[in-house]
């Protein structure tokens, strides 16, 4: 059977933009989440809240990797009061996670978090629901209803037989109807579950019941790389949908690599500009150059000099290994290296510019970023 392509169709299609879901604007400290706001990445800390150095040091490294938003585990009242340093000191807004205990929520607001997540059904009576939406309301915090797939009320798991992603809703709207019975509207939601694939179909299933911003993640996702494949496809398949406003890759790992893959996600979907932007080949038996070292440090010099100046012009790099498809990845970058006999050839905007040695071959593509204008 023959196959007609329609390349006019293929080729535009890659200029569309993703049609993003309208859905209601809250404010989490400085950053604006849902609405036409871009969509913004979180991460958590994984230190011991009680000990603000170290806190605050994972805070600052996922900033200086771009992180927008990041959320601290509040277990008790040394951790309130340790927030309330930990608030006043950090590169960007705070959100409190906190479970049952509607005290340490209500100290949280007290220390100037700019968000809560916490599960109304579970802090107790509506009564105490209320004095923390007392509080809260005063700033307009926006609390995140965060429904998993190990934490569904064991009525809905008798019912479904188990968790499932209609389950998941069903949770999460019944926490969303505490909130809106006080007239509190300032929400964000997440349903996350470990299994992809009841992630997507729970997220796909909400975006369709309410106007909420949505929080998107794969709960518990795993290592480095198990949790970039799962989270990659769970999120990347919802944001293609339009669906998700604010998202948290969840990895067994540090805050900074959890920030750089869901930076890395949004961007290549066309979500968020560039920043480093380094496309590198995946080498074969043909490469006469390190070109996994070369790619690696260029990817590090350019994030440490584009965070130095942000307002710098940022380039599109190759870092290509060999002379079979390199000069040609190398004219449809900006600037690029192409591996030869243990030197590399400079390309500027596709045009040849010198050969330089292995040794030198970074400094001399750091020196053409540094001039490169748009």
């Amino acid at each position: 059977m023959k196959i007609q392509m329609n390349s006019r169709k293929i080729s535009s299609a890659k200029t569309l933009p993703i049609l993003r879901r309208a859905t209601r604007q809250v404010e989490v400290g400085s950053i604006a989440v849902g609405g036409d706001a871009p969509v913004s990445v979180q991460t958590m800390t994984k230190t011991d809240t009680r000990d603000v150095e170290a806190t605050l040091s994972q805070i600052r490294a996922a900033a200086s990797v771009g992180c927008d938003i990041v959320r601290i585990a509040v277990i008790d009242a040394d951790a309130c009061k340790a927030l309330k340093k930990i608030v006043k000191q950090a590169d960007m807004p705070v959100v409190a996670d906190i479970h049952f205990d509607h005290k340490l929520a209500i100290s949280a607001l007290k220390a100037g978090v700019a968000g809560l997540r916490i599960n109304p059904g579970n802090i107790g009576s509506v009564k105490k629901v209320e004095e923390i939406v007392n509080i809260a309301r005063e700033r307009s915090v926006p609390i995140r209803i965060g429904v998993n797939s190990g934490s569904l009320e064991k009525d809905i798991l008798e019912s479904d037989g188990g968790p499932t992603a209609a389950g998941l809703v069903e949770s999460a709207l019944r926490h969303v109807r505490i909130l809106e019975d006080l007239d509190y509207r300032e929400i964000k939601i997440s349903v996350k579950s470990s299994d992809v694939l009841m992630t997507v179909n729970a997220y796909r299933l909400l975006s369709e019941k309410c106007d909420y911003p949505l929080h998107l993640g794969v709960t518990e996702a795993g290592t480095f790389l198990a949790g970039t494949v799962r989270s990659s496809v769970a999120m990347g398949s919802l944001l293609l949908d339009g669906i998700g406003d604010t998202i948290r890759v969840s990895l067994t790992d540090t805050p900074e690599k959890e920030v750089r893959v869901g930076l890395e996600m949004l961007r290549c979907l066309g979500l968020r500009e560039g920043a480093t932007h380094v496309i590198s080949c995946p080498t074969c038996g043909r490469i006469a150059v390190d070109v996994r070292s070369v790619a690696c440090e260029v990817e590090e010099r350019l994030e440490k000099y584009y965070a130095e100046n942000p307002k710098a012009a940022q380039p599109h790099v190759a870092v290509m290994g060999c002379m079979v498809n390199g000069p040609g990845e190398a004219r449809g970058a900006d600037i690029a290296l192409a591996g030869g006999d243990g030197k590399f050839a400079l390309y500027l905007r596709g045009n040849h510019l010198k050969s330089v040695k292995e040794s030198e071959a970074i400094d001399a593509l750091m020196e053409e970023v540094r001039k490169y204008r748009d």
